[in-house]
């Protein structure tokens, strides 16, 4: 019981660790980039400036909120940028504990899921948000004048960061069933259907009221969902060799 124990405590003192690394990485990323915090602000909102009419701004309706939302952005940008450093470390407090086969996917998927979420996170900034308030702005009566209070923009623009951030992971989520044995390739394909109505139930949950932001949801979800089939083929045949092994 005392070994046990020990090896109990050693381990909760190496995740203090790996969680305290983690966390210094993001504030010190997010003091570097505090100087900035406006013009980051800025950037994420020209998407919603680009589809006001000329000469309109944003407006903030809390006497804080001009300082607060600006660090919060700020923030959510640290992050992002120190991701990789925090899945690192979150690498190697589980590595020791994975079979050699399973360190040999699971750095891939690291740094797959990595690139994939901030993946997600562009194709929503660049292509979504554009499109999706132009089409919003066609139906807004002649009689209004437009302008987004920027705490609510920043509600909504993490919800739809987090929504296609996760969406851009399915191929990760499909080899990680497939690596655990729970589904195979067969059942993938069966469930086709399923997953095609799925995603647009989950779209049309989670996205504005629109035709086409549902669409660039759905469809990439539909595409990836097949690119995780595609690579499962590859697990599988892996999974195989390594219990033959």
């Amino acid at each position: 019981m005392s070994d046990q124990e020990d090896s109990f405590i050693s381990h909760l003192v190496e995740l203090r660790d790996r969680l305290l690394r983690a966390v210094v990485a993001v504030v010190v990323v997010f003091v570097g980039l505090m100087p900035w915090a406006g013009d980051i602000y800025d950037i994420l909102a020209h998407p919603m400036m680009q589809a006001l009419p000329e000469g309109t701004r944003m407006i903030a309706t809390g006497v804080v909120t001009p300082f607060f939302v600006p660090m919060k952005v700020t923030l959510m940008v640290a992050f992002v940028i120190a991701l990789p450093f925090v899945l690192y470390q979150a690498w190697c407090f589980i590595a020791p504990g994975l079979y050699a086969h399973e360190r040999r996917l699971g750095l891939p998927l690291v740094v797959g899921s990595t690139v994939l979420f901030i993946a997600g996170m562009a194709f929503c900034y660049f292509f979504v948000f554009g499109t999706v308030f132009k089409f919003i702005a066609q139906f807004a009566p002649k009689s209004i004048t437009p302008a987004p209070d920027i705490e609510q923009y920043l509600a909504f623009v993490m919800s739809m960061f987090l929504a296609f951030g996760l969406t851009f992971e399915v191929p990760v989520f499909v080899i990680v069933l497939t690596k655990m044995g729970i589904v195979d390739v067969p059942k993938l394909k069966e469930a086709r259907p399923y997953v095609i109505v799925g995603a647009f139930v989950v779209a049309a949950v989670v996205t504005p009221p629109d035709v086409v932001s549902q669409l660039m949801l759905a469809i990439p979800m539909c595409l990836l969902y097949e690119l995780g089939i595609f690579l499962a083929r590859f697990v599988t045949k892996t999974r195989t060799e390594a219990v033959a092994e």
